[in-house]
């Protein structure tokens, strides 16, 4: 009989040991805590770590995660050092968790994060990212939206629908800022609070067509950052153009740039052309500040003997200089990480869409705690989320490691 480690646990022991330096209950110690000091009996940091706890062994709701705790109190006892002789019922988690502040919570993770990855680039000098070819890439940021579908359908006065814009950060996973639309407004009415000096200058944004307009693009390259838009619909009049030229290119036109990849996988094959341009700079920039060229991505899926092609245009003020067209190719690609990531994982794989908790800030302090959790999955090289979570359920001395690091009583 075999009793060697599987793969999965040794991979996992691997990456523990770059992040064990910095507990992520540590993080959690930073989170303020919004309620009145006098019978609370269970810190915010503790509640936390069991809520991340329970989500990275795959219990998704406040009452899952309590019994999964409970069926394991005395070995948690051993291994956290727990202070007192009970647990959390499922109703503390929530009732603690509506009280706290998601955009603290967010940026105290979020900052945690990037200090992880920073760490295991350069160690202890920060300043030798300055020699890493890294540095010369700009950052790329995804900004997107997502309904928190739990709290749709609901008169209470502090059970509101929630809609979360989020500006997630590619390379690494982490969200870096997050805000939720007011009841009466929209996607539009609150990007303004994204598009600061903070996140846009030296950055490239991309964003879905509905931000595809004018102060979008006005801001983001007076702020010294860059911007990859679709145009669809709500812009026409910049499709049709964009449309008649690439159907109809000039002769003289000497400016034809491409690119394409091919990829095969869940049954279809797909291949991606982009060609890009500055043939029409000149006439765009009046309306469109900071154009620097713009481009055509073609999409063809061929699945089970029938093709479905999509055409989509766009702009960007990424000069060729900076963008060759595989460039732009690629930054068109993982724009869709947010989705794909992110936004897919958080309702397929944390079932997030199916959780009912909808009172005060709780459902968006989950969202949050959902998005820093797969981050760190991120950091750590997970590739198969459901899996990795199947392991820490067997081996939930693993995930004890990842989120206490030196703190655990033993390993």
């Amino acid at each position: 009989m075999n009793y060697n480690m599987p793969q999965g646990a040794r991979e996992a022991e691997e990456w523990l040991q770059e992040i064990e330096a910095i507990s992520v209950y540590r993080a959690f110690e930073q989170v303020v805590d919004g309620r009145h000091k006098r019978g609370v009996r269970y810190s915010v940091a503790q509640i936390l770590t069991l809520v991340a706890l329970g989500k990275l062994v795959g219990m998704t709701t406040p009452a899952a995660i309590a019994e999964w705790v409970r069926l394991r109190a005395q070995w948690l006892k051993q291994v956290i050092a727990w202070p007192r002789p009970s647990f959390p019922c499922a109703s503390t988690y929530s009732n603690v968790l509506r009280t706290l502040d998601a955009e603290q919570v967010n940026q105290v993770l979020a900052q945690f994060l990037l200090r992880v990855a920073a760490t295991k680039r350069c160690g202890e000098e920060p300043s030798r990212l300055l020699g890493q070819e890294e540095a010369k890439t700009h950052v790329h940021l995804a900004l997107d939206g997502k309904t928190l579908r739990g709290t749709l359908g609901h008169q209470v006065a502090d059970q509101q629908p929630m809609h979360q814009v989020g500006l997630y950060e590619t390379q690494t996973g982490v969200l870096l800022k997050e805000q939720i639309v007011g009841e009466k407004q929209n996607e539009l009415s609150i990007v303004s609070e994204f598009l600061t000096p903070l996140w846009v200058k030296g950055r490239i944004l991309s964003a879905d067509a509905l931000h595809t307009q004018k102060t979008f693009c006005t801001t983001v390259n007076a702020y010294g950052g860059f911007y990859l838009l679709i145009a669809k619909g709500n812009q026409p009049t910049l499709r049709d153009d964009l449309h008649l030229f690439f159907s109809e290119p000039p002769t003289d036109c000497w400016d034809w740039r491409t690119a394409q990849t091919f990829g095969k996988g869940h049954g279809r094959l797909e291949r991606r052309e982009l060609v890009a341009t500055t043939e029409l700079n000149d006439f765009l920039s009046s309306n469109w500040p900071g154009v620097a060229q713009v481009f055509r991505l073609t999409r063809t899926i061929e699945r089970s003997g029938k093709r479905h092609q999509e055409v989509v245009y766009g702009l960007t003020n990424l000069s060729p200089a900076l963008t060759t067209a595989s460039d732009l190719l690629r930054l068109q690609r993982e724009h869709w990480a947010i989705e794909n990531r992110l936004h897919h994982r958080r309702d397929v794989t944390l079932r997030e869409d199916h959780c009912q908790v909808r009172k005060g800030a709780a459902p968006r302090v989950l969202a949050v705690l959902n998005s820093f959790l797969l981050g760190l999955l991120d950091f750590c090289g997970v590739t198969n989320v459901p899996k990795q979570m199947r392991l820490f359920d067997a081996r939930p001395h693993l995930v004890a490691r990842l989120l206490l690091g030196s703190l655990l009583t033993f390993t």
